[in-house]
């Protein structure tokens, strides 16, 4: 019995046990007062895939999103709640159908934030009422135009040159919600040649408040109806996600959404391949209901 307790204890004592390695989340990088011309100074947090500094070999394709103080650590966000992009998109990305991204999170430059993603052609169609309203909210020039300009341009190039991205239409995707939804839209639907793909989530189509007294809603709806009959042009390979859901500010998105899936109809797009619209019950307007939905978005968004 002595030797056979001996032999055990030698057995465990000498045979190492190799603590587990973390796994492997990616890693986030940040960027402060970023210069861009025609704007307030921006800011970025970018995530970097799983193996990004190990495979010195792979490229990736890049996705942008905006509000991206909302996107990964609580303790950047406004409402201590956050997208968790960089964990939507391992899930994302677990059965293979979808490449890992590089995540550009654009920050949202605070009091700047509804001038920056208010689209430039609604704001120039917009009736007296409704042009007021966005004065007021605005509190300053609107500059989408700039906005998009910069990410297009200078801070695509940037990024493209900086990291091993696959810098094609069809592997840059573009992202955000309720006002960066419309922003997103805008982005896609102005340059073709560069976003391939793009998520309007519980996209703000009042881009203002819609239940001010004097709002003629039904004609705002029209004009999206029109920007996108106008502009949308054919899929060529492109894909395109909208949703909202029905509670809080979302409730009101509905007559809007209407117009715009018949625009895209119209158009010739195909839903389901070509492009989504889709409509979460009980879901509100905040963070939780978009880092819930997240990862079914970049599983249909993304996929190869």
């Amino acid at each position: 019995m002595v030797r056979l307790v001996l032999a055990l204890f030698a057995l465990f004592s000498f045979s190492p046990v190799r603590a587990a390695e973390p796994a492997d989340t990616g890693r986030l990088i940040e960027y402060r007062e970023v210069q861009a011309a025609g704007l307030p100074k921006q800011r970025l947090t970018i995530w970097l895939p799983p193996g990004y500094d190990r495979d010195t070999a792979t490229r990736y394709p890049v996705l942008y999103m905006h509000d991206g103080h909302n996107l990964f650590d609580v303790a950047n966000s406004n409402f201590n709640k956050i997208w968790a992009a960089d964990k939507a998109m391992l899930t994302a990305g677990a059965d293979g159908t979808v490449r890992p991204h590089i995540i550009v999170g654009v920050w949202a430059p605070g009091a700047d934030r509804y001038r920056q993603y208010l689209p430039r052609p609604a704001y120039d169609a917009a009736p007296p009422a409704l042009r007021a309203q966005m004065d007021t909210i605005a509190n300053g020039p609107v500059v989408s135009d700039a906005y998009l300009a910069w990410l297009a341009g200078p801070l695509k190039q940037w990024v493209d040159t900086s990291f091993r991205t696959l810098p094609g239409r069809d592997d840059t995707a573009i992202a955000g919600s309720s006002m960066g939804g419309l922003m997103s839209c805008y982005a896609f639907i102005e340059r073709p040649d560069i976003y391939g793909r793009a998520a309007c989530v519980s996209s703000h189509w009042p881009a203002a408040d819609p239940t001010a007294p004097d709002r003629d809603n039904a004609a705002l709806a029209a004009y999206w109806r029109g920007w996108f009959a106008a502009n949308l042009g054919k899929a060529d390979g492109r894909r395109l996600w909208l949703d909202h859901g029905t509670a809080t500010l979302d409730a009101y998105y509905a007559p809007y959404q209407q117009e715009v899936d018949a625009a895209i109809t119209e158009a010739g797009w195909v839903r389901g391949s070509e492009w989504e619209s889709k409509v979460y019950e009980g879901a509100e307007h905040e963070e939780n209901a978009w880092a819930a939905r997240l990862p079914e978005i970049f599983g249909w968004l993304l996929a190869e």
